[in-house]
């Protein structure tokens, strides 16, 4: 199935541009069904004239897909089909997004009345990926309104559902599946039988989860901060920056500032760009030191939303000073937006820890990096038109080399996985694992690389991309 097919004379330019660029933060692309082709050159021109870039053929360098057609399905089926890397990271909206951003003079935050989400369908989404969905949407809610016991329930459910070779057709498939409880047994026949979740479909439209899904998208706004926004009547980012009585910290205030670039999220192209330059920069400060990738993108994620690195050194001592050297180095090389550096506090007496959510005790970083478009090779960039740049969040830890293998095993990810694991060396094997040690009885077991610890556990290897679930 495909739109309405582009006439020659609407691709022959790239793109419409006034001669004075505003928002090259902003790349536009409106789509022609139901909107029509002298609507569409009107709306155009409408947002040329204030200083917006409207792109007449869709590529990868979009930001913003604009459309009027109610079928989302069917405006969804055909960007899937139009081959492009960074659909993920680009933003689906209706004629309400560009109806406020005309009125603005320029491109309002996209928030989820704006999206052009597909509605639940067994005629458009394979039974699998709907229950993947309504399962991630359950354990989102609930992790945003800091309900833990359903969030790890749901999570282990959906990690189960993933891992299975068949697709579940009846509820004689469930039947003694690990981790699939009552609730996640209702909302599979509710699916089975009406193709859609009446529950998800009402946490989707809930006003509360909306707000805080959008205020937690902001780079240093977690859930308690978001609700207590919430609590207060806000219901957008203007009321927030509006509001003299919020106080707002240095990271809220530069997750603000870069805020379109960093909600976009990163593709592993831009990914190993970001790669190089920290290991470059690392290298210049000690020589010796080594650098890792980790996190999402170390699983062989295509999109994420930061970039995570270890970095460590032979020399005992030495990694709690690796970070503020590398960080001036950024600074000098006019790379560093935003810093954030938490100093070692690592004792033995405090590890491992029992807490899953514990955050670690090495040094670490939280940083907004500017990264140039020409370091990113083989596409999949989305550096905003006229600047070169775009923003970027990489978070750098620095264990000692003998915490390394722990460090790199508990910052790989992903989060259900580590859980699962910590709870297995707990209950089966009476062992205490965190980021920092394995603990068997009276003693630390030690380990030089992950493979070590899954051999401490009496389990077969597995690779990071296994640990997606």
């Amino acid at each position: 199935t495909s739109l309405k097919r582009a006439r020659p004379a609407e691709v022959t330019a790239d793109a419409c541009e006034c001669k004075d660029v505003k928002f090259g933060d902003a790349r536009l692309f409106l789509v022609e069904r139901k909107m029509g082709r002298s609507r569409r050159s009107f709306l155009t021109k409408l947002a040329t004239s204030k200083g917006f870039i409207v792109d007449q053929s869709l590529s990868d360098e979009i930001t913003h897909v604009i459309s009027e057609d109610k079928d989302a399905a069917f405006l969804w089926e055909w960007l899937k089909g139009r081959g492009l890397k960074n659909l993920p990271t680009m933003h689906v909206v209706g004629i309400g997004w560009f109806t406020e951003s005309m009125k603005e003079g320029r491109p309002v935050a996209v928030e989820t009345r704006h999206l052009i989400q597909v509605r639940y369908s067994l005629s458009t989404i394979c039974l699998s990926s709907l229950l993947q969905d309504a399962l991630e949407v359950l354990v989102e809610y609930h992790e945003l309104t800091e309900i833990e016991g359903p969030r790890v329930a749901y999570s282990r459910a959906a990690s189960v559902l993933k891992s299975l070779p068949w697709t579940i057709e009846s509820m004689g498939g469930t039947e003694a599946l690990p981790c699939v409880g009552e609730k996640t047994r209702t909302l599979i026949q509710e699916i089975l039988q009406y193709g859609r979740s009446f529950e998800v479909e009402k946490i989707l439209a809930d006003e509360r989860y909306q707000t805080l899904k959008l205020f937690t998208s902001v780079f240093g706004v977690g859930p308690k901060t978001a609700d207590k926004w919430y609590r207060r009547g806000l219901r957008s980012f203007s009321q927030i920056l509006a509001d003299p009585d919020v106080q707002l910290n240095r990271m809220q205030q530069n997750g603000f500032l870069h805020y379109t670039d960093l909600s976009r999220g990163l593709s592993a192209a831009e990914a190993r760009a970001v790669e190089a330059v920290v290991g470059e920069t690392v290298r210049t400060v000690a020589p010796n030191a080594r650098v890792v990738l980790t996190g999402g993108f170390r699983r062989g994620k295509e999109f994420g939303h930061d970039v995570d690195f270890i970095v460590t050194t032979a020399e005992p001592g030495r990694e709690n000073s690796l970070l503020p050297l590398i960080m001036g180095r950024l600074e000098e090389q006019g790379l560093l937006l935003f810093q954030a550096h938490h100093p070692s506090t690592l004792a033995l007496k405090k590890i491992p820890c029992r807490r899953f959510e514990a955050m670690d005790y090495y040094s670490k970083c939280f940083l907004i990096l500017k990264l140039e478009g020409s370091r990113v090779q083989g596409g999949g960039q989305a550096v905003p038109a006229g600047r070169g740049w775009r923003a970027v969040r990489v978070d750098l830890v620095a264990p000692p080399i003998e915490r390394f293998a722990f460090t790199q095993l508990g910052w790989t990810g992903s989060k259900q996985f580590e859980r699962d694991l910590r709870r297995f060396a707990r209950v089966e094997r009476n062992m205490l694992l965190d980021n920092h040690a394995l603990f068997d009885k009276n003693q630390f077991l030690a380990a030089v690389t992950e493979k070590d610890i899954f051999a401490h556990l009496g389990l077969e290897y597995m690779e990071p991309w296994q640990r997606n679930a």
